[in-house]
């Protein structure tokens, strides 16, 4: 917790940008009759029934000091995806940055083999020395502030019924240029201090 806490106190860098990400899915549903439209003094109605469609794959990133965040949606979520998303963080994202600061959780595929799982050697290789890890501790996921990003994202997008993978791509990716378009900067105020205090329980010499 203390590591992270640390990483989100640094001043900004853009040699060296603190980065967060996430997953998450979002279940496909189809009406199975057509919504009414709203009509003056009711609201638009849906049909109760509905056409599962399988689930999306949402991998988020977000610089909470600019306020910038993209969005992939993909059909699965391997080790092989996380590792195509980390490249396309580095080299389209971030191609000047010195190193990219990852913040994230402990997930088995957000590791150096998952890179070289999906690439050659030589080029997961120069992946790899171009990020600099920090893992959320367990039960600890509240300090990733990708997490933030996509609550933000279900109540201002998904949080209804699309139908399928490109209608999902659509839409966030609709989300995602307006709200880029007026960035929405994080200042973090919790800080290792504050969590001795507040968590003391976590801290057997304070406890004692």
């Amino acid at each position: 917790m203390e590591d992270i806490l640390d990483v989100y106190c640094r001043p900004y860098d853009p040699q060296y940008p603190v980065v967060c990400l996430d997953e998450s899915s979002k279940q496909l549903l189809a009406d199975v009759r057509p919504p009414l439209p709203p009509e003056p003094g009711k609201p638009q109605r849906v049909d109760d029934h509905y056409e599962r469609r399988g689930t999306g794959n949402l991998f988020l990133a977000c610089e909470p000091l600019v306020g910038w965040r993209q969005v992939k949606v993909t059909a699965r979520r391997t080790k092989v995806d996380w590792a195509l998303f980390v490249r396309e963080l580095v080299d389209v994202h971030y191609p000047q940055a010195t190193r990219v600061v990852l913040v994230m959780d402990n997930l088995n595929s957000h590791r150096p083999a998952s890179l070289y799982e999906a690439f050659e050697p030589a080029e997961a290789k120069r992946l790899w020395d171009r990020l600099e890890l920090h893992y959320t501790p367990v039960h600890g996921s509240w300090l990733n502030l990708a997490e933030c990003e996509f609550s933000v994202l279900s109540r201002q997008c998904t949080n209804r019924r699309i139908a399928d993978e490109q209608a999902l791509k659509t839409a966030i990716e609709a989300w995602q240029q307006e709200r880029n378009g007026t960035p929405s900067q994080v200042n973090w105020r919790f800080t290792t201090a504050d969590a001795r205090i507040k968590l003391a329980h976590l801290y057997p010499k304070i406890c004692g």
